[in-house]
């Protein structure tokens, strides 16, 4: 059987291309409901990304309506408190405990950008507060993704998660639709766990926001930049 590939590969990459390059970190999302139709079958395609022996070991919660806001409502009001928000504790290390050079730099120049786009000056911490809370409405998306891990799982199985998170926002943006993956709501699994009643054998690995971009927001105006290849590429023959 002749592939679907191989009949106009110019025209597929085209098509490739386009879903991969167009996706972004979107921070503002319109009100338009998503069907249910859509995210399963995001999901489905989502699905066929590679893991070790097949062992495929992503688990996904989708919240969205009243569940969503629930959860929400949750975390915002540990957020809000300084009290709470200090005792609260990541399942694991997202960042380098120790920044180094390129990675610093390229860090503080995303969020120096956004702040920017918003007008949010360096030493204004209440609007830096109020931005970052952002995370935990989903940027008003109409569908939050919750994903975890088996406890048992090593990082080959989390490399595999990767690959299953950025196919995710490829079907996505082959639908239309955008997303945002969240490690800010890692600092708060424990809230997540208990409003989700999570299973102890289960590890909080990110969440994501899926809708539809706003696209007179100011915040969605941002573009990351990505270095040349020659930069982190070596050929050998």
């Amino acid at each position: 059987m002749t592939s679907a590939f191989a009949t106009d590969a110019s025209s597929t990459a085209t098509v490739v291309d386009a879903a991969i390059t167009s996706r972004r970190s979107v921070r503002a999302f319109l009100p338009r409901p998503v069907p249910e139709a859509d995210v399963r079958a995001i999901l489905q395609v989502a699905s066929r990304a590679p893991s070790g022996s097949n062992v495929q070991p992503w688990k996904v919660y989708v919240l969205t309506g009243d569940r969503l806001t629930a959860l929400s409502d949750a975390i915002v009001a540990v957020y809000n408190d300084p009290h709470k928000a200090a005792a609260q504790s990541e399942p694991y290390a997202y960042y380098p405990r120790q920044w180094i050079e390129p990675y610093l730099a390229r860090r503080r120049k995303v969020g120096w950008d956004l702040y920017g786009l918003l007008g949010i000056g360096k030493g204004d911490k209440p609007a830096m507060h109020a931005q970052h809370g952002r995370n935990y409405r989903f940027f008003d998306a109409p569908v939050g993704l919750l994903f975890t891990i088996d406890t048992t799982m090593e990082q080959g199985s989390w490399l595999d998660y990767g690959m299953f998170l950025q196919s995710i926002m490829v079907a996505a943006r082959g639908r239309g639709l955008d997303t945002c993956p969240q490690a800010a709501f890692n600092g708060f699994h424990e809230v997540i766990r208990a409003e989700l009643a999570l299973p102890d054998n289960e590890t909080f690995v990110c969440g994501m926001a899926l809708g539809y971009a706003d696209p007179d927001a100011i915040a969605n105006r941002l573009t990351t930049e990505r270095a040349a290849i020659d930069d982190f590429v070596t050929f050998l023959s």
